[in-house]
Parts: structure tokens; sequence; C-alpha cells
């Protein structure tokens, strides 16, 4: 066999190999992008979940009393959270505001809990569901020396 029938024996050989690893390459990148875009996501709704309920426990602290405390804390999350347009569902605020009950000069904390359904179902990565219950707690001090109710 002559050389220039070796090389077009090699080139007949690896025909149609670009395809094939197209067809192998293509969705496996399709797949890493998309969990990319998962991890990002979820990391940057964390994120605003844990400013959202810092804010919320920050204005619950400031309150005299414990039901403006819950009112101020939800109020001061949610807008945290529409304010940053995380495209969050079923935004839940939990407020503690038990030890609202101490009397003033008593170190005492209140904490909150912001909870949302984060949608996920435009990815469509397989293992990646639909949506995802994020939460995030925080808690501040209550001021020791507010005025009694």
């Amino acid at each position: 066999m002559t050389r220039s029938a070796k090389r077009d024996l090699r080139r007949r050989n690896e025909r149609g190999s670009a395809a094939i690893e197209a067809v192998i390459g293509v969705p496996a990148f399709g797949l890493f992008v998309g969990l990319i875009i998962f991890g990002g996501r979820a990391a940057s709704t964390d994120e605003a979940l844990q400013a959202a309920a810092a804010e919320g426990a920050r204005s619950a602290s400031l309150a005299r009393d414990a039901q403006t405390a819950r009112a101020q804390a939800r109020e001061a999350a949610v807008a945290s959270i529409a304010n940053q347009d995380i495209g969050c569902s079923a935004v839940e605020v939990t407020v503690d505001t038990g030890d609202f009950a101490k009397q003033p000069g008593v170190p005492g904390s209140v904490a909150v809990t912001v909870s949302c359904r984060l949608a996920l179902s435009d990815l469509s990565v397989p293992g990646v569901p639909g949506s995802r219950l994020m939460r995030a707690s925080m808690s501040s001090p209550i001021d020791t020396w507010r005025e009694a109710p």
C-alpha cells in the first residue's frame, strides 16, 4: 500500500468522529452550565434571605413590644426580598419575640426566620427539583434599656 493510500484510509476511519464527540460533549456541557446556574441561583437566594432575616431581626430588636416587633420584622424582611428581586414565592417570616416578656435591663434577643420557595423549573437539569425551599435565620439583641410598654 502506498503512503497516499494509507493516509486516505486513516481519513476515512476518522470520518464521523466529530459528530460523535458533539453528541456526547454538547449535552454534558449543557448539564454542566445548568448546574452552575443552579448553584449560583441557590447561593444568591441564600444570601438574600440572610440579609432579609438580618434586616427583620434588626427592625424587631428596636421595637418596644412584641406585637410591634413582629409587624416591623415582617415588613422589613418582605421589603428586603422584594427589593432584591430573587424570584421567591410563598415568602414566610417567623419572628420569635419570647424575650420581650423579660423586664427592661435583662438581656434578650429576637430571632427572625425567613423562608421562601425558589423556582428552578426553568433549568431543566436532571436531578434538580422544580423548586426548592430556602430558609435563613438571624437574631439580634433586644435593646436592654428599652422603655417598658
